[in-house]
C-alpha cells in the first residue's frame, strides 16, 4: 500500500540524518533495505518545515516495521493512505506484492515534485559549514 507521509525532523537530529544517509546506515536492519534513502530522495518539504513523501508498506499497520526508523529522526505528523484501498492491486488481491513496481508511486511522486522544495537540499542547508556527500 502507498501511505503520504508529512514528518518534521526532530531537533538537533538534523547532522545524525544526513550522516545516516550519507554512510548508508540510515534503515539499516530494515527489511525495506535502500528504501529509506529513495524516500528521502523524494521528499520535498515545504515553508513549514514539514517533509512529505510516499512510502511503500506492507505492513498491516501502517509503517509497523519502518516507524523505529523512522522516529530516530523524525516526528511523524501524518501518515494516511495514498490512494483508495480498494484500487490498490496488492489490497483487492489482483497482483500480489504490486506495490513494488507500481505506476502509482511514480505518479504520487511526480506531483509531489510540484510543492515545497527538495527535502536533502533543504536539510543540508540547515548545517553551514558542513559537508555531506549527496544520497547516490
Amino acid at each position: 500500500m502507498r501511505y503520504l507521509v508529512k514528518a518534521r525532523v526532530k531537533p538537533g537530529r538534523e547532522e545524525a540524518l544526513l550522516r545516516a544517509i550519507a554512510d548508508g546506515t540510515l534503515g539499516q536492519g530494515s527489511i525495506a533495505g535502500d528504501e529509506y534513502a529513495h524516500d528521502l530522495q523524494q521528499a520535498r518539504v515545504g515553508e513549514d518545515d514539514v517533509a512529505r513523501w510516499v512510502e511503500t508498506c506492507f505492513c498491516a499497520t501502517p509503517l509497523a516495521e519502518e516507524r523505529p526508523y523512522w522516529e530516530e529522526y523524525f516526528e511523524l505528523l501524518r501518515v494516511k493512505d495514498a490512494h483508495n484501498r480498494k484500487n490498490c492491486r496488492h489490497e483487492n488481491g489482483t497482483e500480489p506484492w504490486a506495490c513494488c513496481d507500481c505506476d502509482c508511486t511514480r505518479r504520487l511522486e511526480e506531483k509531489l515534485q510540484q510543492q515545497g522544495k527538495p527535502f536533502l537540499k533543504k536539510l543540508r542547508g540547515t548545517l553551514p559549514g558542513k559537508s555531506h556527500e549527496p544520497v547516490r
